[in-house]
C-alpha cells in the first residue's frame, strides 16, 4: 500500500510554480507587480533569449530591509495582508506571498534591495530553491530581482517553452497592457543587450501613451467614456464601430487597476456593440472598472487573471448601458474629440415630424464652404414595408415617428461650428444613383444613401416599438419543452424576467417546462430555440437580449425593405433632408449590418491627390 508523507518544501514550491509560473511572461508579471506595489515609478526590464536565459527587474520602489530578505522568499510571507478582512478588500496587485519562492524554486535566483534610509543594500542568492546567506551589496534605493535559466531544474517544463520571439511577444503584450493601466510609471525594456521599448510616464488620459501602445488609429478613432452610478465607475476608451478588429487582440479590461478577463463584462461589451458592428468583427476597448474592493473577489485564479463580482448582474447591466448609450450618441458627422461623444449643435436645422415638411432656405456667406448658394432641403419620407396582417396592430405607430430634437453640444469640428455649416454639409450631386456627394466646411462627404436611410428607418422603428413594449401571444396549446434541470431552475427563478420578455413559463417537471405564451412579434421565429438561448444567458450573465435582438432583426429587415433603393434619383432638397436626418439619428455612422454609411475626404487630403502645394 502507498504511504502518505509530507512533501519537501522545495517540491511544494515547484508545484506552486506550475500554477504561478507558466512562462517567462508570468515571471515578468509577478515581479513587476511587486515593484508597483512597492511604489516604484520606474521599472527596468532586461531580458535575454525571450526571458528564458535572463529576466532582470530593477525598480526604484521602497525596497526590502536586509533582515527580511529570507522572509521575502518564504512561502505565504507577505506585507500586504494580515487577516481575512484584508483579503476580502485587498487593493494591491499581489497578496499571497507565493510568487518569489515559486520562481526561486525553478531558476537561479538573486534578490538584491536597499531601503532609502539604509547606507547600503543586501543580496540573497537562491539556486533551485537552495537559499544562500544574505550578503552586503552596493545598490541604489529599490529592488533588483534576477532570474536566470528559468526551469533549468525542471526539464519537462523547459521543453514546453516556445521560440524566443514567441516568448518575447507574450512579455511585450503584458507590458502593453500594464502601460495602459499605469501611465504614471516609466517602463524601459531591453532584449539581448539592446533597448527595445520605452514607455515614458504621462497622464492617464494621455493620447501619447494610448497612441504608442495601441496605435494612432485607435487613439484617433476612439471615444472616451466616463460614467458613475451605484458605487461603480467605468472609464476609458471604446473604439468607434468602423475601427473593428478581426480578433479580440485589443480588448483590455482593468478592475481596480488589475488586468483581468471576465466573461460577464465581455458579454456586456459585445451586446453594446451588437447593433453597430459588422458581422464577425471584434470591438476594441480599454476599460477601467472601479468599485469597492469588498464587492469583487480577486482570489479565484492562481495567476489572478479572473475575478468574481458579488453582484455580476449589476456589473453586466452597468457596463452594457454605459457603452450602449455612448455608442448611441455617435451620429454621422461626429468626430471623436477626446471626450464623450457630443450631440448635434444648434447650427443644425430643426427636423420636421414627417410628411410634407416645409422646405427652407439657409443664407450663407460667400466665404463659407460651398460658395454663396442657398441649399434647399426637405425630409425624405420613409416607407416601411407592410407588416403581416396578424401583427398590424403592433405597427400602428407611424414609421415617421418624430425624432429627438437636436441638442446643443461641442462635438462638431470647430470649422463646421464656426461657419454654421452642418457636419455633413450640403448635397451637391448624386453619383451613379448610389452615393450622395456633399460639401462641408472641411472637404467632401460621400454618403451611401440606402445604408444611411436604412439606419434612420431602423432607429425610428425601434423607438416606436420601445414605446409599445413586448406583447405576449397566448398559445392555444402550451408547448412542453425539455430543457434539463439547470435551465428549469433558471426558468423558475427568473419567471418575472421571462414574463417581461413575453414568455409565460411554468415548470412541469424536474427538467421540463410548459410554455403558455411567447413574444407576439416573434411568433414565427422558432420560440423554443429562442427560449433556450434566453435561459442560458440568464443563467450565465443574469440577463438576456435575445428577444430584443430577434425583434431588432425583424425591424431591421423592415427598414431595409423600406429604404430608398439604388438608382432612385433624389432631388437636392431630398438629399439634404437625408443628411440632416443622419445628423440627428443615433448610430447613423453604420447601417443595420455594421457597414459604414459615410466617409469624409478632407480638402488637404484631396490636395495631396493632385500634388497641390508641393
Amino acid at each position: 500500500m502507498s504511504t502518505i508523507r509530507p512533501l519537501p518544501e522545495i517540491l511544494i514550491n515547484q508545484i506552486a510554480a506550475g500554477e504561478v509560473v507558466e512562462r517567462p511572461a508570468s515571471v515578468v508579471k509577478e515581479l513587476v507587480e511587486n515593484a508597483l506595489d512597492a511604489g516604484a515609478t520606474r521599472v527596468d526590464i532586461d531580458l535575454e533569449e525571450g526571458g528564458a536565459r535572463l529576466i532582470r527587474i530593477r525598480d526604484n520602489g521602497g525596497g526590502i530591509a536586509a533582515g527580511q530578505l529570507p522572509l521575502a522568499v518564504s512561502r505565504h510571507a507577505t506585507s500586504k495582508i494580515a487577516s481575512l478582512d484584508d483579503l476580502e478588500s485587498v487593493a494591491t496587485l499581489g497578496f499571497r506571498g507565493e510568487a518569489l519562492p515559486s520562481i526561486a524554486s525553478v531558476s537561479r535566483f538573486t534578490l538584491a534591495s536597499r531601503q532609502p534610509q539604509d547606507e547600503h543594500g543586501a543580496a540573497l542568492q537562491i539556486d533551485g530553491g537552495k537559499i544562500g546567506e544574505v550578503a552586503p551589496r552596493a545598490h541604489a534605493p529599490g529592488t533588483t530581482v534576477e532570474v536566470r535559466e528559468l526551469f533549468y531544474n525542471v526539464p519537462a517544463r523547459r521543453k514546453f517553452l516556445r521560440a524566443e520571439r514567441t516568448e518575447l511577444g507574450h512579455i511585450e503584450e503584458w507590458l502593453r497592457s500594464l502601460a495602459l493601466a499605469r501611465p504614471d510609471v516609466e517602463l524601459r525594456v531591453s532584449h539581448n543587450g539592446k533597448p527595445s521599448r520605452r514607455y515614458k510616464p504621462g497622464d492617464l488620459y494621455s493620447d501619447a501613451r494610448l497612441g504608442e501602445t495601441l496605435g494612432e488609429d485607435f487613439a484617433r478613432q476612439s471615444l472616451r467614456v466616463d460614467h458613475s452610478a451605484a458605487g461603480l465607475r467605468l472609464h476609458g476608451w471604446i473604439a468607434q464601430p468602423q475601427y473593428s478588429r478581426a480578433s479580440a487582440d485589443q480588448q483590455y479590461l482593468y478592475v481596480n487597476g488589475r488586468s483581468v478577463r471576465d466573461r460577464s463584462v465581455a458579454h456586456a461589451v459585445k451586446m453594446a456593440y451588437g447593433d453597430v458592428l459588422y458581422h464577425g468583427r471584434q470591438p476594441a476597448y480599454v476599460l477601467f472598472l472601479e468599485l469597492d474592493p469588498a464587492r469583487v473577489d480577486v482570489n479565484v485564479h492562481p495567476a489572478k487573471h479572473e475575478v468574481r463580482f458579488r453582484d455580476a448582474r449589476l456589473i453586466h447591466d452597468f457596463v452594457y448601458r454605459t457603452l450602449k448609450d455612448a455608442l448611441a450618441e455617435t451620429r454621422a458627422g461626429m468626430e471623436p474629440t477626446g471626450g464623450l461623444p457630443a450631440q448635434v449643435a444648434d447650427a443644425m436645422p430643426p427636423l420636421s415630424g414627417g410628411g410634407q415638411a416645409g422646405a427652407y432656405l439657409l443664407s450663407r456667406s460667400p466665404g463659407s464652404a460651398g460658395g454663396g448658394w442657398q441649399p434647399r432641403q426637405s425630409p425624405l419620407g420613409l416607407q416601411v414595408a407592410e407588416a403581416p396582417s396578424a401583427y398590424a396592430a403592433l405597427y400602428a405607430t407611424p414609421a415617421d415617428a418624430a425624432m429627438p430634437a437636436p441638442v446643443a453640444g461641442s462635438g462638431l469640428p470647430p470649422t463646421a461650428a464656426d461657419s454654421g455649416v452642418p457636419p455633413l454639409g450640403y448635397a451637391i450631386a448624386q453619383l451613379h444613383g448610389i452615393y450622395i456627394l456633399a460639401e462641408n466646411a472641411d472637404g467632401l462627404i460621400v454618403v451611401d444613401m440606402h445604408a444611411a436611410h436604412e439606419r434612420i428607418g431602423y432607429e425610428r422603428l425601434k423607438t416606436a416599438h420601445d414605446g409599445i413594449g413586448l406583447h405576449a401571444q397566448p398559445l392555444l396549446v402550451p408547448i412542453t419543452l425539455a430543457v434539463g434541470e439547470r435551465d428549469a431552475d433558471t426558468a423558475e427563478r427568473e419567471a418575472a424576467t421571462l414574463a417581461e420578455l413575453g414568455f409565460e413559463v411554468t415548470r412541469s417537471g424536474p427538467g421540463s417546462l410548459h410554455v403558455r405564451s411567447i413574444p407576439a412579434l416573434l411568433a414565427n421565429a422558432e420560440p423554443e430555440g429562442l427560449l433556450r438561448e434566453v435561459l442560458t444567458d440568464l443563467r450565465e450573465h443574469g440577463q438576456s437580449r435575445r428577444v430584443a435582438s430577434a425583434r431588432d432583426e425583424l425591424l431591421s429587415t423592415m427598414a431595409c425593405h423600406g429604404a430608398v433603393r439604388a438608382n432612385r434619383r433624389l432631388t437636392v432638397p431630398e438629399m439634404n433632408g437625408l443628411l440632416r436626418d443622419m445628423e440627428a439619428t443615433e448610430r447613423s455612422g453604420q447601417c443595420n449590418h455594421g457597414r459604414p454609411t459615410w466617409a469624409r475626404f478632407s480638402l488637404a487630403e484631396i490636395d495631396r491627390w493632385f500634388l497641390r502645394g508641393r
